[in-house]
Formats: structure tokens, C-alpha cells, sequence
């Protein structure tokens, strides 16, 4: 018989976190548009705020509007390159929306997905987690096709993860054997016909691993549902910033930034992603990774169990929880 002693205050304890009922991505612009001045934002917000009303948000959270907690956010691309600091485009987003009767309650930067974590937690465990991609990295399992016999790399290899079978690879073949007949890959649990998707996680660059876009869509997703932690804590934290004192770059700023005011909580039930149609092909990258992300069982337990005791209706499929509007050109 094996004795293990232990005790009970050197034990993690996962920490429930406020949930709103709905987060509300507020768009997404290219930090280029806002260089450039392409996009007329005060307009664009406009059309946004037709797809954000108090009635519509209930409807999407399955909650009656007298009960219905909502917050707002806005993702920064700040990623590929920062030309303007926050002190230049916090201001102008902040203002557009309010023309158009938005209110932004957090602003996150896209960057912060990727940046090394603060603390040692971060650097904790059998699998250390530089920065919230690795954390989310390290909790992919992918979704194995029937008859794989794992002749493809696994994705923290190779950085490729895809929702069935590829094609059969073409090339050298073995002396008088007949060529490789060419067939179509198939999507797993596919509905009558396959949409095969295989998607980028990283790749390596000279500087270091470069993460793609549609990843860190993923890993804000699920910051905002509420599901990442570290040693059972919250693996990022809104910090309250001063709109009239604003650091000059991107790496001064908060990963997630709370706007004063009287906001609901940044985490939620539900997400709701309000985007240029530009983004769907990301956002199908999206749905697709979040089917393969195991969360930790005590975190996704909690959440449904904290839903059954404020009778909100929840999937237990993360990608169920992930609503979109795409708006036309």
C-alpha cells in the first residue's frame, strides 16, 4: 500500500471569479486602419450599436433584460506592429464609441495573449506556461480522425491543428509500387458533406515562436468565458487605468484595461463578437480550436453549476458559448 501525506493549505484551491452574463466584443479594426485613418469610426461604432441593444443582448443571454449583466470590450491588434500608443488610441476609441452611444468598458491588447505572464505561478507546474498562448497550448487535445495511426505530427510539434484527415501527402514512393491515389479529406462528425479546416497555431521565426491571429482570437475567447487559470487562480485580471494618464506604448498598458465607470464583470456566460465579415474565416479557426481546448474539469464545473443556480441556459461545448454578427461591407 502507498501512503501519500499531504496537506490540506499546500492544496490550490481554484478560484471562482465574477461572471457576467454576456461580453460584448465591441468590433475589431487592424492597428493600420487606425494609422491610416480609413475607417471613420464614429460610423463604424454606428453600425455596431444596431446590433447591441439592451433587448438583443437579453435575447443572446437567455436572461429577462431586468436581470441581464452585460459588459463591453475591445481588442486592440497591437500584435504585428504598435505604431500608435495607447495614448493616442484609447482617447479615439473611447470618443467614437460614445458618439455613437457605446460605452466601452475594458480595452485588452492582443499582445498581452502572447507576452510573458506575471509571477512565478505562470512558470508552475509539469508543462511551464511563458504567456497565455502557452497556457492555452498546453490544452489543446486534438480531436484524433478515425483509423489515425499518427503518422502527422501532433500539433505542439508541427504548430498545425485540423478538425479531420488530410489529404494524402503526394512525393517519393516506394520502387514498383503503384502512385498514391489522390482523396479528399474529411471533417470529423461532418453533416452530410465536409468543411475541412486546417489551421496555423504558430510557426518559428528568428526572433522566437510567432503565434497566429487566429490563436490569440482563441486564447481572448476564452478569457473572456472565464476559463483560464493558473495554479487555480485567474490567469489575467482587468486593471483599472486612467483615461487622462496613459503610457505611451503598448507594453506600460494592461492586458486587459477597466474603463471608470460601473461596468459588469470582463468574464461572462457568453460571448458576443460584433465583426467586419473580414473575420469570419478567423472566427471559424476559432470555433474550431475552442472544440479542442480541454479546460481545467473543476473550472468548467463550476461555471455550469454557477449557471444552474441563476437559471441561465449553458452548453457545456465551449464553442456553443461563442456567438458572432457579421456585418457587410
Amino acid at each position: 500500500m502507498e501512503v501519500v501525506v499531504g496537506e490540506t493549505s499546500a492544496t490550490d484551491r481554484t478560484v471562482e471569479i465574477p461572471l457576467s452574463h454576456l461580453s460584448v466584443e465591441l468590433g475589431h479594426l487592424y492597428m493600420e486602419e487606425l494609422v491610416d485613418g480609413s475607417v471613420d469610426l464614429p460610423a463604424y461604432f454606428g453600425r455596431i450599436a444596431t446590433w447591441t441593444g439592451p433587448d438583443q443582448l437579453a435575447d443572446l443571454a437567455r436572461v429577462p433584460r431586468s436581470r441581464l449583466r452585460a459588459s463591453t470590450c475591445v481588442l486592440v491588434d497591437d500584435y504585428a506592429a504598435a505604431p500608435l500608443g495607447p495614448d493616442v488610441v484609447v482617447p479615439r476609441l473611447i470618443a467614437a464609441a460614445r458618439c455613437a452611444g457605446l460605452t466601452i468598458d475594458y480595452i485588452a491588447r492582443e499582445s498581452g495573449c502572447a507576452a510573458p505572464m506575471d509571477g512565478a505561478a505562470a512558470l508552475a507546474g509539469p508543462r511551464p506556461a511563458a504567456s497565455l498562448a502557452d497556457l492555452v497550448e498546453g490544452l489543446i487535445v486534438a480531436d484524433p480522425a478515425a483509423g489515425f495511426n499518427g503518422n502527422r505530427p501532433p500539433v505542439h510539434e508541427n504548430g498545425w491543428l485540423c478538425n479531420g484527415v488530410r489529404s494524402p501527402a503526394g512525393g517519393a514512393r516506394q520502387a514498383m509500387r503503384a502512385p498514391v491515389a489522390w482523396q479528399p479529406p474529411v471533417e470529423n462528425r461532418a453533416h452530410r458533406h465536409s468543411i475541412f479546416l486546417d489551421v496555423e497555431i504558430w510557426r518559428e521565426q528568428g526572433a522566437g515562436r510567432r503565434w497566429s491571429c487566429p490563436f490569440l482570437a482563441t486564447v481572448w475567447q476564452l478569457l473572456r468565458l472565464g476559463q483560464l487559470r493558473v495554479l487555480g487562480r485567474p490567469a489575467a485580471t482587468p486593471v483599472g487605468i486612467d483615461p487622462d494618464d496613459l503610457p505611451a506604448t503598448w507594453a506600460q498598458f494592461p492586458t486587459i484595461a477597466q474603463l471608470p465607470g460601473h461596468a459588469a464583470p470582463f468574464t461572462a456566460y457568453r460571448t458576443l463578437s460584433v465583426l467586419d465579415g473580414r473575420f469570419l474565416p478567423v472566427e471559424h479557426a476559432v470555433r474550431m480550436t475552442l472544440g479542442q481546448v480541454a479546460v481545467d474539469p473543476i473550472v468548467a464545473e463550476q461555471t455550469l453549476r454557477r449557471a444552474g443556480r441563476e437559471n441561465v441556459p449553458l452548453p457545456a461545448e465551449l464553442p456553443d458559448r461563442v456567438g458572432h454578427v457579421f456585418l457587410g461591407g
